[in-house]
């Protein structure tokens, strides 16, 4: 770990996870499909699709877009620790969401088909999409929370960026792709583990394992994402 600061989670009272590339790894390609229809590189799928006036190309490429989230979902598998840190999150009663820019179809094939226990869930079909607070601000109002008790963990900088626009502790979860980002986030972590030691746990299901625990530069057995902006 090589955040800003330590991590205490001792003030927490709820936590926030964006979900492809994150809780789950849905192999998402977005440069792929930046190339499939025809998207510049630079700029975030769904900020451009909101550029484009033709109904054709709209169409289009919604419908790509659609597709590859649904391929993606279908093919979601848990991130290293991820899975071990709800669980704690569930037994300590603190109160977990998602925030994601996915469609809910997708998000809602990834729960169903991997049963993540999450207690409130939001898609770009309920709120503007991050960097936007929005539905940062809209979990800690119905959660009765100030936004400096909670926590939101995701591997883009559209995360940490909501994050710190929501009033939030931003923490960014290591990938090959996502360091660049850390000097932006108020923690920095490589495994879940790392949140879930942090939790107070003591129990040796807690602890990262030899072939788990990370060393400078390596990954660790993290899948690498393959996305440069979303």
């Amino acid at each position: 770990m090589s955040g800003a600061c330590p991590i205490d989670m001792s003030f927490i009272k709820g936590v926030v996870f964006d979900l492809d590339g994150t809780l789950v790894d849905s192999r998402l390609n977005f440069d792929a499909i930046r190339r499939e229809i025809g998207f510049p590189r630079d700029r975030g799928l769904l900020e451009h699709l909101t550029t484009l006036t033709d109904p054709n190309q709209i169409s289009m490429a919604e419908t790509a877009i659609h597709r590859h989230e649904m391929a993606g979902a279908a093919a979601a598998t848990w991130m290293p620790g991820a899975q071990r840190l709800l669980t704690a999150l569930h037994a300590m009663r603190i109160p977990t969401a998602i925030l994601t820019r996915n469609m809910r179809a997708a998000v809602r094939l990834t729960i169903d088909s991997l049963a993540v226990p999450i207690d409130l869930v939001l898609t770009r079909e309920d709120c503007k999409p991050k960097p936007d607070p929005e539905g940062l601000l809209h979990i800690a109002k119905a959660w009765g929370l100030h936004t400096r008790s909670v926590v939101y963990v995701g591997d883009f900088i559209f995360d940490i960026q909501a994050a710190r626009n929501a009033g939030m502790v931003s923490c960014l979860y290591g990938n090959g792709t996502s360091g660049k980002y850390a000097r932006e986030a108020d923690w920095v972590i490589n495994h879940f583990d790392e949140l879930t030691m942090a939790l107070g746990g003591n129990d040796d299901a807690a602890r990262p394992t030899a072939d788990t625990r990370r060393a400078p530069g390596n990954t660790g057995g993290k899948p690498q994402s393959k996305r440069t902006t979303r």
